[in-house]
């Protein structure tokens, strides 16, 4: 049987879970027994290390336990910055010296929904929290930065020319790699949520 490999999201999803609970006041004995589940197995989510965290149905139940929704789990998680680094002020190589201002833009981004177009996945309204180190997995959200703007899908394939996403209702979109500017899995959606413009 393989192990749960350890990902940043999945650090990132158990962390938040971990502050939701102790924001609650309830140890993990506690919200396992709300949960139906052990304190061991509550602790394995809180430590990213079980399969099926990212599942929607297993999320609502972890919140249910928490009397909370997947949206304040998804909350918790953008307010965490645990995906990027902090940029250094200066960066030396043999002698160069480099700028914080050549320094990569951040790796966790939003985007907010103005159509249903993606529905019934996400609708109008709907907050996309994606991370440009985190690569899709087949049938992921996902937020493809090209030329044009941004294209939401769910991630299809990709090969060394193309990437191609998956719209609800199974229409295909073939993208260019040469117009690809970035590529992000979604790691949270933000459902009635009220979003500064």
């Amino acid at each position: 049987m393989t192990r749960f490999r350890d990902v940043p999201e999945a650090d990132a999803l158990g962390q938040a879970l971990a502050v939701l609970r102790k924001a609650r006041g309830l140890s993990q004995a506690e919200a396992g027994a709300r949960m139906g589940v052990t304190s061991q197995a509550w602790g394995l989510y809180e430590a990213g290390r079980r399969p099926g965290m990212f599942r929607p149905d297993v999320q609502r139940r972890l919140t249910a336990a928490l009397d909370l929704t997947p949206e304040d789990l998804a909350l918790e998680m953008a307010r965490r910055p645990v995906f990027a680094a902090p940029a250094p002020e200066r960066l030396e190589e043999r002698g160069r010296t480099f700028s914080a201002a050549n320094s990569p833009a951040p790796l966790r981004r939003t985007l907010q929904l103005r159509d249903d177009d993606l529905a019934p996945w996400a609708g109008s309204g709907v907050v996309l929290i994606y991370d440009l180190s985190v690569w899709p997995r087949r049938d992921q959200g996902c937020v493809v930065e090209t030329d044009d703007g941004p294209v939401i899908g769910l991630y299809h394939r990709g090969d060394r020319d193309t990437v191609v996403l998956r719209g609800p209702d199974g229409d295909k979109r073939v993208l260019e790699r040469r117009r690809i500017g970035a590529v992000g899995a979604v790691v949270a959606r933000l459902e009635g949520v009220e979003w500064p413009e």
